[in-house]
C-alpha cells in the first residue's frame, strides 16, 4: 500500500504540538505579567490632582505628622482627606498669594471641598479598615511606601490580593511597635523576627486568609 503521508509529517506534528504547548504557556505568563503591570495596577503612576500637593515637602522636609492631615486613620475605617481649613492653618500666612494654591483658597472661601482623585482605590468588593491595621501595628509606610520622598503622590504597591495575603500570612514580618507606626525610617531589629512574633502574640493578631475577611 503506498504511503499516504510524507515522512516529515510526524516531525511536523511533533513540532506543532510542542509549539502549541509553548505558546499556551507563554500566553499564560504574559497574562500574569500584564495583570501585575502598572497599566493594570496603576502602580508608580502619578494621578493628576487639583493641587500638586507634595508629601516630600510637607512630610519629608517640614516633618508634619501623618495624623495632622489624616486625623481619623487610627479610629476610622478611612484615613480621611483633610478639610481645606487644615491647609489654611498654614497657608493663610505661608504662600498665601501663590497662584498654585488658588484652588485651596477658593475652596475655603466657598465652602466647596476640593475634589481629590484617589490614588489608593481598592475595588468595591474589598473591605478594608485603616483603624484595624494601624492599631495592630501596621505602619503607613508598609502600604503607602516612602511618601516622605514623593513630590507627587503615587501608588507604591499593587494593592492586589496576593500582595495583601503576603502580610496576612506572615503578620510578624510587618507589625512594629506602636511608637514607630508613623516613623518612615524605622527598621526592625536584627533579632531573627523575635520582636514581630512577640507583638503578634501580645496583640492577638491572627493569620486571617479566609475569603470572608476581606470579601463581605
Amino acid at each position: 500500500m503506498p504511503q499516504i503521508f510524507h515522512r516529515s509529517t510526524n516531525t511536523i506534528a511533533r513540532v506543532t504540538i510542542v509549539a502549541g504547548g509553548a505558546f499556551a504557556v507563554l500566553a499564560v505568563v504574559l497574562v500574569l505579567q500584564l495583570n501585575r503591570s502598572s497599566w493594570v495596577t496603576r502602580r508608580d503612576i502619578v494621578i493628576a490632582q487639583p493641587v500638586p500637593f507634595s508629601h516630600d515637602h510637607h512630610v519629608g522636609h517640614l516633618g508634619i505628622d501623618c495624623r495632622y492631615c489624616h486625623t481619623s486613620v487610627e479610629k476610622s475605617g478611612f484615613a480621611g482627606i483633610p478639610p481645606t481649613a487644615t491647609c489654611m492653618n498654614c497657608h493663610s500666612q505661608i504662600w498665601k498669594d501663590s497662584p498654585v494654591l488658588e484652588p485651596v483658597r477658593a475652596s475655603f472661601r466657598t465652602g466647596q471641598p476640593l475634589q481629590w482623585n484617589r490614588v489608593h482605590d481598592l475595588a468595591d468588593f474589598v473591605y478594608f479598615d485603616h483603624s484595624v491595621h494601624v492599631t495592630r501595628g501596621v505602619a503607613c509606610v508598609t502600604c503607602h511606601g516612602r511618601v516622605d520622598k514623593m513630590p507627587l503622590m503615587r501608588r507604591e504597591n499593587t494593592l492586589q490580593m496576593e500582595w495583601c495575603l503576603n502580610c496576612h500570612r506572615h503578620p510578624e514580618r510587618y507589625v512594629r511597635p506602636a511608637s514607630e507606626l508613623f516613623n518612615m525610617t524605622w527598621e526592625p531589629p536584627h533579632d531573627g523576627g523575635a520582636q514581630g512574633r512577640r507583638l503578634v502574640q501580645e496583640r492577638g493578631i491572627q493569620s486571617l486568609t479566609n475569603c470572608s475577611t476581606c470579601h463581605r
